[in-house]
């Protein structure tokens, strides 16, 4: 699992790639601390690579998500391939989540 964090246009982007499993959520929810200090900023996070993801991995992104929305900022999801998809189904978070 790896995580790129940039800042672009007054927000932030992330891609997210590999297998985030319980394995790595730990690390995982460590390096969101960065996206969390700026929830008031636009966010936007690539899951284009992301191959797996489990459901600290989920909890990570809804806390994320809700301090966002708390502290006026917002979150977007793109590129989410089908088997993420499948899992954000399959778990109800799809309703959860805006999309490009």
């Amino acid at each position: 699992m790896n995580i790129e964090i940039k800042e672009s246009n007054g927000g932030y982007f992330a891609v997210l790639s590999g297998w985030l499993d319980t394995n790595v959520a730990t690390e995982f929810l460590e390096d969101l601390k960065t996206l969390e200090d700026h929830a008031d900023k636009a966010i936007e996070i690539d899951c284009g690579k992301l191959e797996y993801i489990c459901s600290l991995g989920l909890r990570g992104l809804l806390k994320l998500k809700k301090l966002s929305a708390a502290q006026g900022g917002s979150l977007v999801l793109c590129n989410v391939n089908d088997e993420v998809r499948q899992i954000l189904t399959l778990t109800g978070f799809i309703k959860l989540f805006d999309f490009r």
